[in-house]
């Protein structure tokens, strides 16, 4: 319910962060904020979010370290909310853990929007029947406890990393386009491109492949996207 959910909003802009703090209590949101990323930090051990809208230009130190020592402890939807427009920017994001990017100026409806979408994936996530275990040669993913193994040993992937592994396994065998991939880890297919998405890529590959030059489970269609193989 939208009444129990708790939004951690981190702006050093106080007549923005008024707007979007206000816009969220009038939508039933409970909201704590935050004007750096220390006191960010801070209210996030603290509160506990269930999602953070964060801009990345803070006074004292860049949002982007706040993303990476957020995924150090959770996988609370982060959603970036910044004037940087440079796509470098948006990847940076992502790559560090980001579940969406937003630039300014927009519109409060599309917010609104972003923060509901968020919300489905994490309770798709949270509520998803693949508590198991797969395994294909020597690769083991462990969705219970979300780890994963290649040779025996755990492989640390970012939480975009994670997030790509799951969606191509549970699609295994079938054809992938960039922009469905795009769509369904981000939500929103301006959030990245297929120059982005094969960034993502090349960094999972590195990690479970034994030769990335000739893969054994993510295989590229050329031109269209990607499929783990399925068998």
């Amino acid at each position: 319910m939208v009444d129990h959910m708790s939004i951690l909003v981190v702006e050093d802009d106080k007549y923005i962060m008024s707007l979007i703090t206000m816009f969220l209590k009038d939508e039933g949101y409970k909201t704590v904020a935050a004007a750096t990323g220390k006191e960010a930090l801070a209210l996030f051990y603290a509160n506990n979010p269930d999602i953070i809208l964060l801009d990345l230009g803070l006074p004292d130190i860049d949002g982007m370290e706040v993303i990476r020592q957020i995924r150090e402890k959770s996988d609370a939807p982060i959603i970036v909310v910044s004037a940087r427009e440079e796509v470098t920017d948006k990847i940076s994001a992502l790559y560090s853990g980001a579940d969406d990017y937003m630039t300014k100026p927009f519109y409060p409806g599309e917010l609104l929007a972003r923060i509901r979408v968020a919300q489905r994936k994490k309770d798709s996530i949270n509520h998803s029947d693949h508590l198991g275990m797969f395994t294909r040669d020597n690769l083991r993913v462990d969705y219970g406890k979300g780890l994963v193994f290649v040779d025996g040993n755990e492989v640390h992937l970012t939480p975009m990393e994670y997030k790509l592994l799951k969606l191509l396994i549970a699609n295994k065998g079938k054809v992938l386009t960039h922009s469905y991939i795009i769509n369904q880890i981000w939500g929103y297919g301006e959030t990245g491109d297929a120059n982005g998405l094969r960034v993502f890529m090349a960094s999972l590959r590195r990690k479970i492949e034994k030769d990335t030059a000739n893969p054994r489970f993510i295989l590229t269609q050329v031109g269209i996207g990607y499929r783990f193989a399925d068998n």
